[in-house]
């Protein structure tokens, strides 16, 4: 995936049509939802056409709905609002119905954001992102963004805000940077705020660590994250000023006793070697036996101090960190959307991913298929038009697919085996 900081009207524009969503459909196939994908042979009827147009003005009058009541009263009910909005937003490409309304969603969002509290707030720090991902790259995206990034910023500097408010806050600013901010030096200013927290849990120069409760290494950790998501977006210069203030201090969070933090900053590690040699193909790393050391002991923790849980979550990840840092290496994977296959093969297209997935959820396929914002990051060029005779021959038999799955964990299981240590493992029973 480039680096480069791009933006494009046309990344945003979602100009077709779509089938209305509900909790009642929602079992359909994807593909059932948007009518570039729908099967015509299920609207053949001649009454198909005016039932399509009557659900899809239904489904418009609940949203209608959801936006006035983002501004009632009770705190459930904007809660309750917010959440369907959320819910619209991570199951459907709404380009056209939000672009009308844009600036109403925004001042809704502005307004829980600075009056809510608690769940109201994080919720609509969540709508602010999706917002951000539907409008796609552009000037009502930067537009949203201009409103409602000094309020993302302020609280998360404020220390007596409520802290899972913060947490969301750092998420949700660094998706919104990335999708919608329009200039890369505020970018790097953004950056610098989400520093400012997860650098609080580095070794200190006397070799201390200041000790901090879960929640507050819960806001370090999404900080980390979104400073992450954001650094597969700098320049190459940049990337070297980080490397140089960052790769030495980065190590010291294998350490901390939080596992979620201990995986974030392998994984920002690996980002960054993998960065670095993309720069420079001699890239060195001086202490790097040391590091892989240290990744290597994670990778096999046997440790009877740390949750059996918590050893089964980082081993596989560091497995993975260790094999980016050491032999320069990424486990590709692939996406299956439809018709179509995507990729994952560096970690910089992961940490892209794993970040829209976090907002999008399930409906992560679909955005793949039919949001061309979502197809641009990913470089999977406009969204495909797949007729009914294509999707019945795309389809495999169930008795195909056992013989797929089976073979698939029998391959699985044995390439599994050759890391397990089994050995650490019957010990933590004993």
């Amino acid at each position: 995936m480039p680096r480069s900081k791009k933006r494009s009207n046309k990344g945003g524009g979602q100009p077709r049509r779509v089938q209305p969503f509900s909790d009642e459909d929602a079992s359909i196939e994807t593909l059932s939802h948007c009518s570039s994908f729908s099967d015509s042979a299920s609207v053949a009827e001649e009454g198909g056409d005016v039932c399509e147009e009557a659900t899809q003005e239904d489904f418009e009058y609940k949203l209608k709905g959801f936006i006035d009541s983002t501004m009632d009263k009770s705190t459930k009910a904007r809660q309750s609002a917010l959440g369907g909005l959320k819910t619209a937003m991570a199951s459907k490409i709404l380009y056209e119905f939000i672009l009308e309304r844009r600036m109403t969603i925004t001042d809704s969002i502005e307004r829980c954001l600075k009056k809510g509290k608690g769940d109201e707030q994080c919720a609509a720090a969540s709508l602010a992102c999706l917002l951000c991902i539907q409008l796609g790259a552009g000037k009502e995206s930067e537009d949203v963004f201009k409103t409602l990034k000094p309020i993302f910023k302020n609280i998360l500097a404020d220390g007596t805000a409520n802290i899972q408010t913060r947490q969301a806050c750092a998420t949700s600013l660094g998706v919104c940077s990335l999708v919608a901010a329009d200039d890369i030096l505020d970018v790097y200013a953004t950056m610098e705020c989400f520093e400012s927290l997860f650098a609080k849990s580095y070794v200190k120069e006397d070799g201390t660590r200041s000790v901090y409760n879960a929640q507050t290494t819960v806001l370090h950790i999404n900080a980390l994250l979104s400073w992450t998501l954001l650094l597969t977006i700098c320049s190459n210069t940049e990337v070297k000023k980080i490397l140089k203030k960052h790769l030495p201090k980065l190590p010291s969070l294998l350490d901390c006793d939080d596992v979620n933090m201990r995986i974030a900053a392998g994984e920002t590690l690996a980002l960054l070697f993998e960065l670095a040699r993309d720069v420079d193909a001699e890239f060195e790393y001086e202490d790097l036996e040391s590091l892989c050391a240290k990744l290597r002991a994670l990778a096999t923790d046997g440790n009877k101090h740390r949750a059996k849980n918590d050893k089964r979550k980082q081993r596989p990840v560091f497995r993975d960190v260790l094999r980016a840092v050491e032999e320069g290496e990424f486990q590709t994977e692939m996406i299956k959307f439809g018709a179509e296959r995507m990729y994952i093969d560096s970690w910089v297209i992961k940490r892209t991913y794993d970040a829209f997935t976090e907002f999008v959820g399930s409906g992560m396929n679909y955005h793949l298929q039919a949001n061309e914002f979502i197809r641009n990051v990913f470089e999977l060029g406009p969204p495909m038009m797949v007729d009914a005779a294509t999707l019945k021959a795309m389809k495999v038999s169930r008795f195909e697919r056992h013989l797929y799955n089976a073979a698939a964990f029998k391959a699985r299981t044995k390439a599994r085996n050759k890391f397990r240590d089994k050995r650490v493992d019957i010990g933590e029973f004993i």
